[in-house]
């Protein structure tokens, strides 16, 4: 019985790419960064190989790595959590999601308004914590809608939970998502609920992504048609609009997302486990907090050990990422356009320095070749 854990570390970046500086990201390394704290410490990750991978420098390799370790480039234009996601799973995207950074179109407002019955404040790109604080008193006396974006390609809903209540506030962000399509579809429409009193509100764990639906076939859809089990943790689902997946569960967190794991890993199912873990790119990569990313790291590594434990015969674990997002790079919060790390280990996995690959969706094709499956888009295998 075959399955492939495939671990994306969220905003785990090893390095700038070649056109870093289009993006505004000359000189971004998230590795780099969190490996300057005191905090970081990851012997189990570099045993793999972590710090072989071309162009890693900022800590020494080891003689022989355990896993079979490559750069991974991103063949397709951004450097967001869908794109990244989508590539990895085999699909190019050759234009770029769309973003707002002057706020949305009025037409677009001007439809969501008429859908919800509500009105719109704010429409401009804006910290999640700091637009409750300044619009969430008018919100609460309104029940105007708090509307805002980021560098990303979303469009964010903010909404107290007990103006808004969770469920109204999921459907007015399907009437979003219906609304942003074609030029305007953005990557994701985020809900975001909120508690709290005036000068004291906080988001909650019930935020909810709907994704735009992937435009062309991914390795998920061409598993679950071979009649593999496809299993998300954490946003996996959201990405990818539920798509090609046959189970699934959402987490609160990193750790969270290591046990379920570890649950996973202790049932029986042949297929893929796509695991996200958020926690490094939304706590601590947009916050520029270099130390809270470095723990987060660390404790992952210190996990490792139980997930390569009860990895069984034929059982496959990569780990990887889908964009940086340096908290060391001061002169901005967003994501960065960088390299990321791929290593896969397993008891019949050969350790190998596979150099650069050229896309992300090397590893999509990886995962169908263990399966025996053929690639429906331009991927090569690293078996």
């Amino acid at each position: 019985m075959k399955r492939v854990f495939l671990i994306v570390l969220d905003s785990f970046g090893i390095g700038e790419m070649e056109d870093a500086a289009v993006y505004g990201d000359k000189g971004t390394n998230t590795l780099r960064s969190v490996s300057s704290s005191s905090e970081f410490d990851m012997p189990h990750m570099k045993n793999l190989g972590l710090f072989n991978i071309d162009g890693v420098t900022c800590r020494e390799g080891v003689e022989a790595p355990a896993a079979r370790i490559a750069r991974m480039k991103e063949a397709s234009k951004g450097k967001d959590t869908t794109i990244g996601h989508w590539e990895i799973a085999g699909i190019w995207s050759k234009q770029p999601l769309p973003t707002y950074p002057n706020g949305f179109p009025q037409e677009i407002l001007d439809a969501f308004c008429k859908a919800t019955g509500r009105g719109v404040l704010c429409n401009m790109p804006y910290s999640g914590t700091e637009v409750i604080q300044k619009y969430g008193d008018e919100h609460v006396k309104t029940g105007d809608l708090i509307v805002y974006t980021s560098a990303d390609s979303v469009f964010q809903i903010a909404a107290h939970e007990e103006i808004v209540p969770v469920e109204t506030l999921y459907e007015y962000c399907r009437m979003a998502r219906d609304i942003l399509q074609g030029e305007h579809g953005v990557g994701r429409v985020i809900a975001r609920p909120f508690i709290g009193t005036s000068g004291h509100y906080m988001r909650t764990p019930k935020r909810h992504d709907f994704s735009l639906e992937p435009p062309a076939v991914t390795m998920l859809d061409q598993l679950k048609a071979a009649g593999r089990d496809v299993i998300s943790v954490g946003k996996i689902k959201d990405i990818f609009a539920g798509r090609g997946i046959t189970d699934f569960v959402y987490t609160k967190g990193n750790e969270e997302g290591i046990e379920r794991t570890l649950e996973y890993l202790d049932q029986d199912f042949e297929g893929l486990c796509f695991i996200n873990l958020v926690d490094y790119d939304m706590l601590y990569g947009h916050r520029n907090d270099i130390d809270g990313y470095a723990r987060a790291l660390t404790y992952f590594d210190r996990k490792l050990p139980e997930l390569t434990e009860k990895l069984k015969e034929e059982d496959i674990l990569m780990i990887t990422a889908d964009h940086g997002c340096d908290p060391g790079y001061t002169v901005s919060t967003d994501h960065s356009r960088e390299h990321t790390p791929f290593l896969m280990y397993g008891r019949k996995v050969a350790p190998a320095n596979l150099g650069t690959r050229e896309t992300f969706a090397d590893i999509g094709a990886t995962v169908l070749d263990y399966f025996g499956i053929t690639p429906e888009f331009a991927g090569t295998s690293m078996l």
